[in-house]
């Protein structure tokens, strides 16, 4: 059995039905106007159809039915991704409305689909009058110039059925009332600030007779910021009662999981095989050592792009964070390398960069977008962050640069970036420009994938309770912390002697190294690989000769020490120079990574008496939880094939969700899992969890649950439950690492309960006596002999144990003295 599940994005496309009621809707009689309107782009026409045949055919009354339909009738991949149809049910965002998406890549066309899907509505008296609702002012300018122009034309007029209800609609806004046959555009904002807007005034009530068409969808299903979160409120807002919703996106995504109600899409690769958008090339694999290094990479390929390439309009480069405060830092390392790199001074440097973000700072840049492809404008990098609500048209963009992995870590944010690159200049429509991604190697797979439509699943195996014949819930007590400052002090240690051979380990350097990117075309897969020459930072002897001393200088006049008489200047400067013929170096420069070394072997003094912090826990409240309380757990199927195991019994095919359920049976019929990867407990009676399967994510977990299930074993045990890695049971600890201290917190493996005994069990492998577990055993046993002074209804056994004690310590637990038992692993942690 395979252990991911493989769709692609055409799979999952809702069909409508191609029947229709002649008596209620003739679609034929609208074939003059969608030629006049669309031209000959043929996927524009079916969008339009679809939606209207949907919406006016007279096999669907919302999208539940139309969901059905595809899931019971038409489409096995709907019934392979959701086991039930609830399950698909819930996947819906508008499930009792006329709602449908339209998945169209950037720059096909979307408001032609908007405008057509409207005027038909409106001619057919199916709405009286149609809302379109957008994430920001530009869009809504954009998309009213737009609307504009069409309604100009006066042959889209003239071939409308003469029988049209409403034939010549006015453009608006929501500045005033909306009245019959009026198509409004407004920016969501709008649906919340009654002060200025009449849509409230206009359409309470009035929702039956309204269509709505949502553009740039993307953001009503992943709303970033509180304005947008209102949106889907509002179209579910029952004083309005809207039917006929129609969403839009060219990135139908819900972080990697795609639109569940797409009834028609023309897809990325679609547009690039019409060269109707740019084709992409990014990054298969980089040497890049640093930033710098990058930088040089990227303005490599700006440079290329404007003097090679594309010369006959002026290239920009965008660079993309996760979110403003990545930004702003971007923003400024770059216009520092450009001033280094271009020696043009900063205040020119700063003129050919752009940040765009919603921070209210950079609110006046987003209109110089519309002006930054002019040739004069001096305008040729943007920065911007990876969700951004305003509209995009910047056709010159060349090079996109995914700073961050947040700013690309789903299939939403990489289409989102990759569109703000892909349209394609005035000066080379017809043929098919490229646009660069300097993506991280690592997230190439990703890129391709977007490009391919293709949605892998994981499968994954569930953990969670459920009821059982005899009840296995029990309570546990835990305690409430609070952290606390403490101060302390380093014990101050003798001076040494420090740099005994006269130099340093110097590595080979060089001025500049040619480096290799190796990158890939998304639609064809050719590879190609490009040498940049990479300056790399050198420093004169002076410069890291004045650095050492420094430090040495505030480190003496800190400490009391005299490490800078010690070592003066010409000291120093014969080390370095030592160092530097060590490896027969005569150019008298020192490299970023030579310089770090240098400071480096003079940085390794300890202060005198340092002061330092530490945190520290007090315990506040007693608090009980049960077992219910647990959260589900998981586990991918394909870690079975790694040393992970599921226990299970007949309540596992016979009790939780119905995907869980199915995906047992599947597993148990695999043929090819190695035979650790299930292990059945054939007695259920044995098997006292109150979990429906328990996951085993090693040997030594495994080899435990082994124990725990034997018949001897499960006679002497009330219940048990395996904790969760994260969650649930927490205990904090602190120890030191190097010379630093650290804190952390981690979950015991096992409660069981015996009585009104509870041991909790914490699995190790054989022999890891390291440090922090010497830490975890102190505060777990200080931890648990808190909660028994705390309550008395209870009493808590900590016990650390590896496989090389289990078959002592099961039969201590079921002889009930366990009280004082230590494993080997036990008594090692608690030494010195």
């Amino acid at each position: 059995m395979p252990d991911r599940q493989i769709f692609q994005n055409k799979d999952l496309v809702l069909k409508v039905s191609a029947n229709y009621d002649l008596g209620r809707f003739d679609p034929n009689k609208y074939e003059p106007f969608l030629d006049a309107l669309c031209g000959d782009r043929e996927y524009q026409k079916e969008a339009i159809r679809e939606t209207v045949r949907y919406f006016l055919g007279g096999e669907y009354r919302n999208l539940k039915e139309l969901a059905e339909k595809n899931y019971r009738e038409g489409n096995p991949k709907l019934r392979e991704k959701y086991s039930s149809f609830e399950d698909f049910t819930a996947a819906l965002q508008l499930p009792d409305k006329f709602s449908c998406s339209l998945d169209h890549a950037t720059a096909t066309g979307k408001s032609y689909v908007m405008y057509g899907v409207a005027r038909i509505m409106l001619a057919e008296g199916a709405v009286d009058r149609v809302l379109v609702l957008c994430p920001s002012n530009t869009i809504e300018a954009g998309l009213t110039e737009k609307f504009r122009i069409l309604s100009a034309k006066r042959e889209l007029k003239d071939l409308l059925p003469p029988d049209s209800k409403i034939s010549n609609p006015g453009i608006v806004n929501a500045s005033r009332t909306i009245q019959t046959g009026d198509i409004c555009i407004e920016n969501i904002h709008a649906t919340y600030i009654r002060t200025k807007s009449a849509i409230e005034d206009s359409l309470l009530g009035k929702g039956e007779r309204t269509l709505v068409l949502n553009d740039e969808a993307h953001h009503l299903m992943n709303p970033s910021d509180t304005a947008l979160k209102k949106w889907k409120e509002f179209l579910l807002d029952a004083r309005y009662g809207f039917q006929f919703i129609v969403n839009l996106s060219g990135t139908c995504y819900i972080g990697d999981d795609y639109f569940t109600d797409v009834i028609h899409r023309f897809s990325l690769r679609e547009s690039i095989e019409k060269r109707f958008i740019k084709t992409i090339r990014y990054v298969a694999e980089d040497s890049s050592k640093n930033e710098d290094e990058k930088f040089q990479k990227i303005y490599d390929n700006h440079v290329e792009n404007g003097t090679v390439k594309y010369h006959e309009v002026k290239p920009i480069t965008i660079l993309v964070t996760r979110n403003i405060a990545a930004c702003k830092r971007l923003t400024e390392k770059l216009i520092a390398f450009l001033a280094r790199k271009e020696r043009d001074g900063k205040n020119r440097a700063a003129n050919k960069v752009l940040i765009v973000t919603s921070a209210n700072e950079h609110k006046g840049n987003i209109p110089l977008l519309q002006r930054v492809d002019d040739q004069e404008n001096p305008i040729e990098w943007i920065t911007s962050v990876s969700m951004l609500s305003e509209g995009w048209d910047v056709k010159n963009v060349f090079q996109i640069v995914p700073h961050e992995e947040k700013a690309f870590n789903s299939k939403l944010l990489i289409a989102q970036v990759l569109g703000r690159g892909l349209r394609i200049p005035e000066v080379y429509r017809g043929e098919q420009p490229v646009v660069t991604v300097f993506n991280h190697a690592k997230w190439s797979g990703s890129i391709k994938h977007l490009v391919d439509e293709v949605l892998e699943i994981e499968k994954r195996v569930h953990s969670y309770p459920i009821i059982k014949k005899d009840d296995y819930h029990f309570d546990i007590y835990n305690i409430d912390y609070r952290r606390v400052e403490k101060k302390g002090d380093h014990p101050q240690e003798d001076q040494y002697k420090i740099l005994d051979k006269g130099y340093i380990n110097y590595s080979s350097q060089a001025e500049v190294l040619e480096k290799i990117t190796r990158y890939i075309m998304t639609h064809s897969g050719e590879e190609s690989e490009k040498t940049t020459p990479i300056e790399l930072k050198l420093y004169s002897i002076e410069e890291v000769t004045q650095d050492v001393f420094n430090h040495l200088y505030i480190f003496d006049q800190e400490a009391g020490t005299a490490y800078s008489r010690k070592f003066p200047r010409e000291k120093i400067e014969e080390i370095i120079r030592k160092s530097l013929e060590d490896i027969k170096d005569t150019t008298a420069r020192v490299s970023e990574e030579n310089r770090n070394k240098t400071l480096a072997a003079f940085g390794v003094i300890r202060r005198k008496g340092a002061k330092s912090l530490r945190l520290e826990i007090e315990a506040r409240n007693l608090a009980k939880i049960n077992t219910r309380e647990i959260k589900k757990n998981s586990l991918g199927v394909g870690e079975l094939r790694r040393d992970s195991t599921i226990f299970w019994d007949d309540y596992t095919l016979n009790e939780g969700a119905l995907a869980d359920r199915k995906l047992m049976k599947e597993l148990e019929g695999d043929e090819t899992l190695p035979r650790s990867a299930l292990i059945k407990v054939d007695n259920k009676y044995n098997f006292k969890t109150s979990l429906n399967l328990v996951l085993a994510a090693s040997k030594p977990e495994r080899e435990f649950i082994r124990e725990l299930v034997k018949e001897q074993t499960a006679l002497k045990v009330d219940a048990w439950i395996k904790s969760l890695d994260v969650g649930f049971y927490s205990i904090e600890y602190s120890w030191r690492k190097g010379e630093h201290s650290k804190q952390g917190s981690f979950n015991p493996d096992f409660f069981i309960k015996m009585g009104s005994d509870i041991v909790v069990v914490e699995i190790k492998v054989d022999g890891d006596a390291s440090e922090e577990n010497k830490a975890k055993l102190r505060y777990s046993r200080d931890h648990f002999n808190r909660v028994n002074e705390l309550q008395k209804e209870q009493r808590y056994y900590f016990k650390f144990l590896s496989p090389s004690s289990y078959e002592l310590f099961f039969k201590r637990l079921r002889e009930k003295e366990y009280e004082n038992f230590k494993s080997e692993l036990e008594a090692r942690l608690e030494d010195p």
